[in-house]
């Protein structure tokens, strides 16, 4: 880790960057905390990404294109965002003393010991003139952790004195669950796909990025055996803390199905892997609470609140936003990636011990 002169104690303002699983866009957001219970959210912003770019991305996945390349614009464009946000929120780059910057996660295989964000972040603190922390996954992976999910020590402090037992649902390209019981104690894991599976049926039957409100969904019928084959897969049954990588499931259960009855059936899909996680509870949450993307599908909702059988509620409910949650995130882990605190615990990553991360770039100094 390079030197940084920010102060050891004390609230920090920072901005958190995240570039999903789904490949839609950039989420940036302002937030001024200490790492630990102090927090104070800001403005944040949502740049999408165009479609050749967004296929540069998934097919960097499926391992095609320039990585160098698309790691060089990935960085240009969270820069961009960054600059703009400055300006939105009228501050100068000297105002902001940190970015956390998670990149684009390309290849995730903890059993493996390998996780793969792209995103230069010397880069990015020589085009913004503020210092940045990332690779922010990598320690607790080699530490034998799942290096996901990372956003529950960012949901634990949220929760603040909401009711207990608590689960925060992100439904992002792939599900990921952090259940919060008295006393902060968490339980963290994937659950299954989240949007991921629905987008890739879209883009390949209709030529759209996703199902936009449900309706696609809404119109078809649930395939219950191809849902039955789907739920058989040997990741419903692995004990938690577990991750996935977004390409750990496909779309060849489905190709026998019609578009509509395929994204019904996919949703349910959605739905029914949460439902699941339910068994890996210490207790069931009193309510659910859910961010990302799919909360924007009333047809996911609906299928959630069916399955579950207690409140589900968007986090805007109370008072969260959840379109910078996960941007937000990622500026609380810079905080305490720089003053040496833990990014990951054994409840949420499953690592032996809580684990420190994250690799700081200095901006460069004239």
């Amino acid at each position: 880790m390079q030197r940084s002169d920010t102060p050891v104690s004390g609230p920090i303002r920072a901005i958190g960057l995240m570039s999903g699983t789904s490949c839609d866009g950039i989420d940036a957001a302002l937030i001024e905390t200490d790492g630990e219970q102090m927090l104070r959210t800001g403005p944040g912003l949502t740049t999408p990404y165009d479609r050749p770019f967004a296929a540069k991305l998934t097919g960097l996945m499926a391992g095609e294109g320039d990585a160098a390349e698309i790691e060089a614009e990935l960085t240009r464009r969270h820069a961009d965002l960054v600059r703009t946000l400055l300006k939105t929120a009228r501050l100068e780059a000297s105002d902001v003393a940190l970015v956390g910057f998670h990149g684009q996660t390309i290849r995730h295989e903890p059993h493996r010991r390998r996780t793969w964000q792209i995103g230069d972040g010397a880069l990015l603190a020589a085009l913004t003139g503020i210092d940045v922390i990332n690779d922010f996954r990598t320690a607790d992976v080699v530490a034998g952790g799942q290096g996901a999910p990372f956003a529950p020590l960012y949901h634990a402090a949220l929760a603040g004195a909401l009711e207990r037992p608590l689960a925060v649902l992100n439904l992002g390209g792939v599900g990921n669950v952090t259940w919060i019981g008295s006393g902060d104690v968490l339980l963290a894991f994937d659950t299954g796909p989240g949007n991921a599976l629905i987008d890739d049926w879209c883009r390949a039957r209709i030529g759209e990025s996703c199902d936009h409100g449900g309706r696609l969904a809404a119109s078809g019928r649930v395939d219950e055996g191809v849902l039955a084959r789907m739920m058989d897969h040997s990741y419903f049954m692995a004990p938690a803390p577990k991750s996935l990588d977004r390409n750990d499931f496909t779309l060849d259960l489905a190709h026998s199905l019609s578009t509509a009855d395929g994204a019904a059936t996919l949703t349910e899909f959605t739905a029914a892997s949460v439902a699941a996680a339910l068994a890996q509870m210490p207790a069931a949450p009193r309510r659910w609470l859910v961010t990302g993307g799919g909360r924007h599908n009333p047809t996911i909702m609906a299928a959630l609140a069916r399955r579950l059988g207690v409140p589900v509620d968007p986090v805007e409910s109370v008072g969260w936003d959840g379109d910078l949650i996960e941007a937000q995130a990622f500026g609380y882990l810079a905080v305490r990636s720089l003053r040496g605190l833990p990014l990951s615990v054994p409840g949420t990553t499953g690592v032996p011990v809580p684990t420190e991360g994250g690799r700081l770039h200095a901006r460069p100094v004239a």
